[in-house]
């Protein structure tokens, strides 16, 4: 089995509403279920270096473990930048949430091309929460959008207007989902939910993320 990618976004403000960042519970959550199971995993970031983390809770278990564990300190200290990366050294580009993914995921060339190669060449792509606003301007090599007619999720309009960010973020991934030609599935509030159409895996909310890893992981299994 090749190695898992998690993406981190660099983007640290919520427009004019405070700092954000990529969410902490959905990278050790996914990380976690992929870790007990052997899978080596890199971490990628827009800028490399080390990004900014919201949702910073301790108390979580799995995230106490990723924050603390040494060899993965290191590479969330020192993400590497997409250059960096080749795809053909991985089976799986996750994409984890935190507002500031809907800034600097959506229209990153690097981080496009990266996904439509290790989708093309059978890997999995997966996201969680705000992290499938990497997905909706990825197009594949016959033109085609990567999620169009495929069953996908994401953070919920209704979501976005509960936590009132609805007005700062540049749009809303529901909506941008459903342009992208994803046939969009959801569920109530902050319940979790996962949607899997072939080797394409979203979840809704931080909820979700470690049902995610764990799709991921059945799919990487196959």
């Amino acid at each position: 089995m090749k190695k898992v990618l998690i993406v981190l976004t660099s983007h640290g403000e919520k427009g004019n509403a405070g700092s954000t960042g990529y969410h902490l519970g959905e990278v050790a959550h996914p990380w976690k279920v992929l870790h007990d199971a052997g899978v080596e995993m890199d971490l990628v970031s827009p800028k490399g270096g080390e990004p900014p983390v919201d949702g910073f809770d301790l108390e979580d278990s799995a995230n106490k473990e990723f924050w603390n564990h040494p060899v993965y300190k290191e590479k969330r200290i020192h993400t590497k930048t997409p250059k960096q990366i080749q795809a053909s050294e991985y089976s799986a580009i996750y994409f984890a949430g935190g507002h500031g993914t809907m800034w600097d995921f959506p229209n990153n060339e690097e981080l496009q091309n990266l996904t439509r190669t290790i989708y093309e060449s059978g890997g999995i792509v997966g996201a969680v929460c705000h992290g499938p606003s990497a997905l909706i301007n990825v197009t594949l090599s016959n033109g085609a959008k990567l999620i169009a007619g495929k069953r996908v999720n994401g953070f919920s309009n209704e979501e976005e207007k509960i936590v009132k960010l609805e007005g700062v973020v540049p749009f809303l991934l529901e909506d941008k989902l459903i342009a992208a030609g994803g046939k969009y599935f959801k569920s109530a509030p902050w319940n979790s939910h996962v949607e899997v159409d072939e080797r394409i895996v979203t979840g809704q909310n931080p909820q979700s993320a470690k049902a995610v890893g764990e799709a991921i992981l059945s799919l990487l299994k196959k």
